[in-house]
């Protein structure tokens, strides 16, 4: 992922958090002398590792990107950053081929870790970020979402799926695994308000078909970086 990301003429920078990881992430890190490494000595969960490269990044658009993602390529990135780059949307969020097929269903995913967001939106609430449990920061982003009533593009990324925890820690420490996430998301949230944060955030969308990519022609990709 790290090779298609630092060749992207939209991206102007990449910033890598490593967060207390044993698997040698860093070492693979710096192979790619252009990204910028933050290692967290202490495994904090992916809230507080935001945190950290929300706070580092020095553009102001963001692009998150999980790290475990499969099959991404430079047009996903593109897509993905199009909808703002060209004005159509104020946030962007992907819909991956192995989203929950609810999600696939009503054409978006809540949870999605990919995303395009003005660094203003999220470096305001670094505090409150900072105090997240462990997988609380989506949730937490779709409430500031709502709040400011932000529009939102869905970008279909058919090809692209996201390595599930079970293929990460093996079975039953990845079902394990699952199940603290889910926890932590009904700490940042009660299950009838996740449900009526989908719903507002469906209502945001400016592509309300559900069904064709949304695709925008950028101009000139170096007069923006994401």
């Amino acid at each position: 992922m790290l090779a298609i990301a630092t060749a992207h003429p939209l991206l102007a920078e990449v910033v890598v958090v490593d967060d207390g990881s044993t698997d040698g992430t860093a070492d693979i890190v710096r192979r790619f002398p252009s990204v910028r490494l933050i290692t967290c000595p202490v495994n904090r969960g992916k809230s507080a590792a935001m945190a950290e490269g929300i706070a580092a990044a020095q553009n102001e658009l963001l692009m998150l990107l999980d790290a475990d993602l499969k099959g991404l390529a430079s047009e996903h990135i593109t897509a993905l950053a199009a909808p703002v780059l060209s004005g159509a949307a104020d946030v962007s969020l992907s819909l991956r081929q192995n989203s929950l097929l609810l999600f696939r269903a009503i054409g978006l995913d809540f949870v999605s870790g990919e995303r395009v967001v003005r660094k203003e939106l999220l470096s305001e609430a670094l505090k409150e970020i900072h105090r997240l449990p462990r997988f609380g920061i989506e949730v937490f982003m779709n409430r500031l979402i709502i709040e400011r009533r932000l529009s939102i593009a869905v970008t279909h990324w058919p090809k692209v799926t996201q390595a599930r925890k079970t293929e990460k820690l093996g079975y039953w420490a990845g079902i394990r695994a699952e199940w603290r996430m889910i926890a932590d998301l009904l700490k940042v949230s009660y299950p009838l308000a996740l449900l009526s944060q989908t719903c507002h955030l469906f209502s945001l969308r400016v592509d309300h078909d559900g069904h064709a990519p949304f695709f925008v022609r950028i101009k000139s990709p170096r007069d923006n970086a994401v």
